[in-house]
């Protein structure tokens, strides 16, 4: 049976977290003299004087319904890896604990592990970056805190079978986080939809991706209450800017555009896909449900890279990473960003 207080560090649950000012007060109020703020105003063209909400209820009001969860099912932080660094403190005791990667992987997992002096355990993905049975075997024998599944993958770009994340989440003592960051490419549904069911699940998604809000530093983390009331717990008081917020909610209303660009990101990725296998210098282009394409080069994908420096064109390389020998990470871009790229590796020699 999963116990979150059992994987929560004792010093966390006996911690009584900082109160703010704003945690202290909510509603309307005329005369605003309990934070120590600039009453004036600021200096810039907008106001931001004030402290932000530090739960961002507005925001969590407008996502709610779209993710067809309930408000206090969400926590927000300054981009998903602010997640991932809590969900780490949160279960991990320094020098004892240990979390659960599948590689290759997104490498905040690791770089937050390191941070916090945590073991980390790696059970490798298949060729195909898919779980066998003896991996889901494994992560259900591990006695890691807390298990990474990016799905769809990065730098992979596939998404993981659901069966198999469902055996993990049904045998796994821990904490299981399913990386969604690019979900929303992905035709497979969300697995916030099986919060319910499973009280062991945290779900990351970001503004970054499909939103186009990378600039503002926005992630989500779906979980049980429990869960995140325990995130709110140990998360800096304001950890979200009201120009964050703000810029949140528009984007929030402004359904269409997003969508407009999801549907463009993904006509790109279909025309990447048919074209690439044309060119002499790919072996393999890999099936994504993300807005990249993990491409296989030859002979020497870092001489295709630095060549493409060399034309202002910047990819992401990834032959060092396990399973991943040869290959370059093609972010989707603009139709001629697209075409740029398709002709440069079409020149080179």
């Amino acid at each position: 049976m999963f116990n979150l207080d059992s994987l929560v560090r004792p010093n966390i649950r006996a911690m009584k977290p900082y109160s703010s000012a704003r945690d202290e007060f909510q509603g309307e109020a005329h005369v605003m003299l309990d934070a120590n703020e600039n009453s004036l105003g600021s200096a810039g063209p907008e106001r931001f004087n004030r402290y932000p909400d530090p739960v961002q209820r507005a925001v969590k009001a407008e996502l709610a319904p779209l993710k067809g969860v309930r408000p206090e099912q969400i926590f927000l932080g300054n981009g998903s890896d602010e997640a991932i660094d809590l969900l780490v403190r949160l279960t991990c005791t320094p020098g004892q604990d240990s979390i659960l990667i599948l590689p290759p992987t997104y490498g905040m997992y690791e770089v937050a592990a390191n941070l916090n002096d945590v073991r980390i355990e790696r059970l490798p993905l298949t060729e195909d970056f898919q779980l066998s049975s003896e991996t889901v075997a494994g992560v259900v024998a591990s006695e890691a805190k807390l298990v990474f599944l990016c799905s769809p993958n990065n730098p992979t770009g596939n998404l993981l079978h659901a069966e198999a994340i469902e055996q993990i989440l049904r045998g796994f003592r821990g904490l299981v986080v399913v990386d969604e960051a690019y979900a929303d490419f992905a035709a497979a549904p969300s697995w916030t939809t099986r919060l319910e069911e499973f009280p062991n699940l945290v779900i990351l998604q970001t503004f970054s991706k499909a939103w186009g809000l990378a600039g503002l530093r926005l992630g989500m983390a779906f979980a049980s209450p429990e869960i995140v009331g325990y995130l709110n717990k140990i998360k800096p008081p304001y950890n979200v800017s009201e120009a964050t917020q703000q810029h949140a909610l528009q984007a929030l209303r402004d359904a269409a555009r997003f969508e407009g660009m999801r549907q463009q990101l993904l006509r790109g990725r279909d025309w990447l896909a048919e074209r690439l296998p044309a060119v002499p210098i790919v072996e393999t282009v890999f099936p994504s449900d993300a807005n990249f394409l993990l491409v296989r080069f030859r002979p020497d994908a870092t001489a295709v890279y630095d060549f493409l420096v060399s034309r202002g064109i910047i990819v992401r390389n990834r032959t060092t990473q396990p399973g991943c020998a040869g290959t370059l990470r093609l972010t989707v871009g603009s139709p001629q960003e697209n075409e740029q790229l398709l002709e440069a590796l079409q020149q080179f020699e």
